[in-house]
């Protein structure tokens, strides 16, 4: 079976790296994709469904949209869309924009605030939908902001995982995307025809946030340097413990370091 297009082939063939490298979608999965109706969450619905009819082993899809209570949310095209394309899909309705400005700190941003509570939605209806992974469109660019996010404000070096069990081991949470670009998920939304609809908040897409800010600052670089995202996602992967200054990874690498000379010397005893 061959892809429609060669922006499909390509998508495709990164997430399927990405849930070969990080065991993401095993045999049996149920996936709750979920599906905001924004560009990034239907190129990871639309090519998750396509890669599903490809696989050598057996999961299913359902999509949940988390309403948060705007007006002027268009969940009807969300469930139009998915009905036309053979797609489970189910709305849960929220008050979350209500509460928005009662629960926003100083250390918040809207759309981080937003995401979380959202997140918090989708851990407590996957077991109602009988779904093993819970998988969100969070894509390479989102990884490479995060990470100088967290280093140019948080004071911590991080970016997010592209598999992550949470803190209770209840729930499995995959970012399959995590080798896309932003500009190759609009484009694959936009080649399949999926209506990408707004959240109706005031907040997004102002370009004072901060994340915002870290888009013109790679977009700038990029100038210079073509392949700085694909370098910078190369580096998550590639971290030396050795050459940084945590002293927890210290003990760490020592520790391992002490087990493997165990080792070796058990064996040579043995031999």
């Amino acid at each position: 079976m061959s892809y429609r297009t060669p922006l499909e082939a390509r998508v495709a063939k990164k997430v399927a790296r990405a849930i070969t490298e990080h065991r993401l979608i095993e045999d049996g999965d149920r996936v709750l994709i979920g599906l905001s109706g924004g560009k990034d969450s239907w190129a990871l619905m639309q090519v998750l469904d396509v890669l599903r009819r490809r696989a050598p082993i057996d999961f299913s899809l359902v999509a949940v949209n988390v309403h948060s209570g705007y007006e002027g949310f268009r969940h009807d095209l969300i469930e139009e869309a998915c009905r036309e394309r053979g797609w489970e899909c189910h709305i849960e309705h929220t008050t979350i924009g209500a509460i928005m400005d009662d629960l926003l700190d100083d250390t918040d941003t809207p759309c981080s605030l937003c995401a979380r509570l959202r997140r918090g939605v989708l851990y407590r209806v996957a077991e109602r939908h009988g779904a093993t992974k819970i998988a969100l469109g969070h894509h390479l660019d989102d990884f490479i902001e995060t990470v100088l996010l967290n280093l140019f404000f948080q004071g911590t070096l991080k970016a997010m995982p592209a598999r992550l069990v949470s803190d209770d081991g209840r729930h499995v949470v995959i970012r399959p995307l995590v080798y896309v670009l932003e500009s190759e998920a609009r484009a694959y939304a936009q080649e399949s025809n999926l209506p990408v609809i707004g959240c109706c908040c005031s907040a997004c897409g102002d370009l004072s946030l901060k994340r915002q800010r870290m888009k013109r600052l790679i977009a700038d670089l990029e100038l210079e340097h073509p392949d700085i995202k694909s370098s910078m996602i190369r580096a998550l992967g590639n971290v030396v413990p050795s050459h940084l200054i945590d002293g927890r990874l210290a003990e760490a690498a020592d520790a391992i370091r002490a087990e493997r000379r165990g080792g070796r010397a058990a064996a040579v005893q043995s031999a």
